[in-house]
């Protein structure tokens, strides 16, 4: 029966999303993180807006142009963090830069969780023989860090920015192939996927209608790490060339070209380091958020 107000008046139930809303917005660390994270996706896609709109005149003005008489400036008003080796604006650079590690990062995870998500969901459903040869497969992957492995295929591929998201996303794919089977399993089930067995509904319509939108809350925390995990991966394999490789202003890149210069021009390392502990932080922040929103556990 409803709850009803002091006046007999029936009170209006809260569903599940808004009451996670209501736990997420409660969280203050999580919104300052979604509101950074929404902040570096505006500059993102308008920097790309930019360069699509004028053809890249900007972006070659402001981000590649070289000055050598400005080599390795320190921050000043002119140049706000400085300017890099080859005298370009390490503002803009850093600016420019976001769409890289952002980009990499959120298409790296929506790969892994499509292909992961899909051998998840058959091994999770179907059980058995199936269940045990996709896992055992995911389990070899495993074995190796998700980093060195990435590194491998990098080596093996070429270093590119295409070559980059194929290994990362591939390093990926057996942690949410496992998340999403075992999600899987602990909704099959559910009464509600019985009385859908029963009126004949085939196995691909369950496993897309209503086993794997109830089982997205790991999935979407559990992306929103990996999101956070795989810049710092993309940062990680640029800075020791096996990345997004110069002129291109990716913060790892960056970095790998400033580690000979830390002692006589601190900027040029401190800034793009900055920018990923923030972003970094921020998506953790998020995705703790999400955790104790999404889960029934963490429920007040």
């Amino acid at each position: 029966m409803a709850k009803l107000h002091s006046k007999g008046q029936p009170v209006r139930q809260r569903s599940l999303m808004q009451e996670a809303w209501l736990q997420f917005k409660s969280n203050r660390l999580a919104i300052c993180g979604l509101i950074v994270i929404g902040l570096l996706l505006l500059i993102s896609i308008g920097t790309t807006i930019i360069d699509l709109v004028d053809g890249g005149a900007l972006y070659k003005q402001l981000v590649t142009k070289q000055n050598l008489l400005e080599k390795l400036d320190p921050p000043s008003a002119t140049h706000i963090l400085g300017c890099d080796e080859y005298g370009r604006d390490l503002f803009f650079r850093i600016l420019w830069g976001t769409r890289y590690s952002l980009f990499a990062g959120v298409c790296t995870i929506l790969v892994a969780v499509l292909i992961g998500g899909i051998f998840g969901a058959i091994a999770g459903y179907y059980g058995g023989k199936i269940d045990n040869v996709i896992m055992r497969v995911m389990d070899m992957m495993m074995t190796v860090p998700s980093l060195v492995l990435a590194m491998a295929i990098v080596a093996a591929l070429g270093s590119s920015l295409v070559n980059l998201l194929i290994a990362l996303a591939t390093s990926q794919v057996p942690q949410f192939a496992r998340i999403v089977r075992s999600s899987v399993m602990a909704v099959k089930g559910s009464e509600y996927v019985e009385a859908t067995k029963a009126v004949g509904a085939s196995d691909a319509l369950i496993i897309a209608k209503y086993i794997i939108p109830n089982a997205l809350s790991p999935v979407i925390v559990q992306g929103t790490l990996g999101v956070a995990t795989t810049i710092l991966n993309v940062a990680g394999m640029s800075f020791l060339g096996l990345g997004i490789q110069p002129p291109a202003p990716e913060w790892g890149s960056i970095l790998s070209s400033a580690r000979i210069y830390m002692r006589e021009a601190w900027h040029i390392s401190v800034f793009p380091g900055l920018a990923i502990v923030i972003c970094i932080l921020s998506l953790n922040l998020l995705g703790d958020g999400l955790r104790d929103a999404l889960d029934p556990k963490q429920k007040r």
